[in-house]
């Protein structure tokens, strides 16, 4: 599980950056020597880096653990020393603290020549009790701030870890570089981006590359990300090579957080109706079908994959917009990105792979989803992979089928009369354009199947009052054998109406 408050430590955590630092202004950072700088040559470092054995990093200052969120915040980046201002709103640096403790060097690049930054204590505004660390000190990564200074719109701290405000400005889930034993026995492992090199480039474009160094791997990843009007898009490319046998290897992950919705009302221990910063996972499989699974928060670690060839995206989605499902005025919840994954060239076999694990608090991520290609992950293995992620507020890839909106779990039977022992009820809303017009005697079925358990009963019917919205409901045994994936949708003869609602009773 991890903090994504302590490793998102200070403002760019809420989206926001401190304006007019009473304190004297900073020069522009100072700069290393020129060295020659390109993609390609960093891909080849890193493969030769792959092929060495692994470097641990220095042990982090003992004082760092007095540098905390709050004293992390009071660290700024002084304004005056942004980095290419006239870039947008040009870029800053995070200081290290506990919760992002190893340094990363930030080098800028300019005419296939990279400098990299020195640090200095004076490029930080100065917080009461902040432990002098002389040569301890460092950089925790960086980020590109909005044209009025104000806010930031991307950073990078902490492991590979690094998000986006999408066109709602507003901060929520996070990707990463790599994902090495996500889920499996024994401990997860934390690639780290150990480089970056920041560059400017066209349209308002800016290019990161990194290098990734972990115990069992390294690699090169190449970042070009831009804000739209539809949110952040960033194109990515990586390149990997294994150290070691690993047991999962996963691309692209998303991480995430998941506390209680709808669907899980007993877990509510807060007065909000809602928390999460996303609420379902979205899948376009190879065969051109539509998944969505909402999340959960189990009582236990729980490891799903959803088997694939080629494909087409997946992503974790904030579809809930209401605020009046949330009631928070301080986080806003309704505000989150989703974030999408879009495959650049055929990506094989493999699986998309979700990992929840329990969790009693919001400030802890504890959904993970990524892709693990077939087949075991060995010891010189190369991974050349290249996709899309799309920060945005609406569906990244619409598809013409009605989704699902809303799902809700409850006691089994006819209300007002006793609950059917053993069983539960799961009711699915679905609305779209597909189902205008369509009423009980239109012939809409639901198609269903469930594993481990048995529909006693099930129905679909639209709602009233509501257009383009119709309720599947189904009882449901779950006969004590451990979860129940339960897998429906709406059809009309042999056509699809809706997607495919994938649901884990547990």
């Amino acid at each position: 599980m991890i903090l994504r408050r302590d490793l998102f430590a200070g403002l760019a955590a809420a989206g926001l950056a401190p304006a007019g630092l009473a304190a004297p202004a900073a020069a522009l950072p100072r700069l290393g020597p020129p060295q020659p700088f390109s993609w390609p040559a960093l891909r080849a470092r890193a493969m030769a880096l792959a092929a060495q054995p692994w470097q641990a990093p220095p042990t982090p200052p003992e004082a760092l653990a007095a540098i905390d969120y709050d004293m992390a915040a009071a660290l700024a980046y002084r304004p005056q020393a942004t980095i290419w201002p006239a870039q947008g709103g040009g870029a800053r640096l995070f200081h290290l603290s506990t919760g992002a403790r190893q340094p990363v060097t930030v080098h800028l690049v300019e005419g296939a020549q990279a400098r990299a930054v020195t640090y200095d204590e004076a490029l930080f505004a100065a917080a009461k009790g902040a432990p002098e660390l002389g040569d301890g000190g460092g950089f925790a990564g960086l980020r590109l701030m909005t044209a009025d200074g104000r806010s930031d719109w991307l950073a990078f701290t902490g492991a590979s870890y690094f998000r986006a405000a999408g066109p709602l400005d507003q901060y929520g889930l996070s990707a990463r570089g790599l994902a090495v034993n996500t889920g499996q026995p024994g401990p997860e492992e934390f690639p780290r981006f150990t480089d970056l090199w920041l560059e400017r480039g066209p349209d308002a474009a800016w290019t990161i590359c990194a290098l990734l160094d972990s115990p069992s791997v390294a690699g090169a990843v190449r970042m070009v990300s831009r804000r739209t009007p539809r949110g952040v898009i960033q194109d990515i490319a990586i390149s990997v090579r294994l150290r070691a046998d690993v047991a999962s290897l996963g691309f692209a992950p998303l991480t995430s957080m998941f506390w209680y919705g709808e669907g899980n009302r007993r877990q509510a221990a807060d007065w909000r109706p809602e928390i999460h910063d996303s609420d379902g996972l979205a899948i376009w499989n190879g065969r051109g079908e539509r998944l969505w699974r909402p999340l959960s928060n189990p009582s236990r670690p729980l490891t799903n994959s959803f088997l694939d060839k080629g494909p087409r995206g997946f992503g974790l989605l904030q579809r809930d917009r209401a605020f009046d499902h949330y009631q928070d005025d301080g986080v806003f919840y309704e505000k989150r990105p989703s974030l999408w994954v879009e495959p650049v060239g055929d990506w094989g076999p493999g699986a998309v792979t979700l990992y929840e694990i329990p969790t009693d608090r919001e400030t802890a991520d504890n959904i993970v989803a990524f892709w693990t290609p077939a087949g075991p992950a060995r010891a010189g293995q190369r991974h050349d992979l290249a996709y899309r992620l799309s920060w945005t507020a609406d569906e990244p890839a619409p598809s013409a089928l009605a989704r699902v909106v809303d799902t809700w779990t409850g006691q089994a039977g006819r209300p007002g009369f006793a609950a059917t022992a053993g069983a539960t009820k799961l009711v699915i809303d679905f609305e779209g354009a597909r189902l205008r017009g369509l009423g009980r005697a239109s012939g809409v079925k639901a198609e269903a199947n469930v594993k481990t358990g048995r529909i006693l009963s099930i129905d679909a019917y639209p709602v009233v009052g509501r257009p383009n919205r119709w309720r599947l409901a189904a009882d449901i045994a779950t006969d004590g054998a451990g979860p129940v994936d339960f897998r429906g949708e709406l059809r009309l003869n042999s056509d699809s109406l809706t997607e495919t609602c994938l649901y884990q009773l547990i």
